[in-house]
């Protein structure tokens, strides 16, 4: 069994209000992400891979796009642009790219990341 991760950065803005974090939170801000996806399965006999890094990296690269750049509380389908949401919006996007064991977003420049291991029975 293997874990192949891969990861993509994209910048954003956002805005999050009824936090504790203070008024700054509230207003909107940008931050520097880091989305890290782990892939698990075997090893395909032909390729030798656990996943289709190029079927992945395109898949990946949609997210990416959907996310750069962008004011992420107008993306209906996160929610309230937390980490959290972030990392199952990534997951939910990616979910058919390959068997997912986890999805990370990190933002180093706050030294926080959120871990999303999909849906739980």
């Amino acid at each position: 069994m293997w874990e192949l991760t891969k990861s993509f950065r994209f910048e954003a803005a956002h805005a999050l209000s009824g936090t504790t974090l203070g008024s700054g939170s509230e207003e909107i801000h940008g931050h520097s992400f880091r989305a890290e996806v782990t892939v698990r399965g075997t090893q395909d006999p032909k390729t030798g891979m656990v996943v289709d890094l190029g079927l992945l990296e395109r898949s990946m690269a949609e997210v990416q796009k959907t996310l750069d750049h962008k004011f992420l509380n107008k993306i209906e389908a996160i929610g309230l642009p937390t980490l959290e949401n972030l990392s199952r919006f990534i997951w939910e996007r990616l979910q058919h790219a390959g068997t997912l064991a986890r999805v990370s977003v990190h933002r180093d420049s706050c030294n926080e990341s959120c871990t999303y291991f999909g849906p739980q029975d």
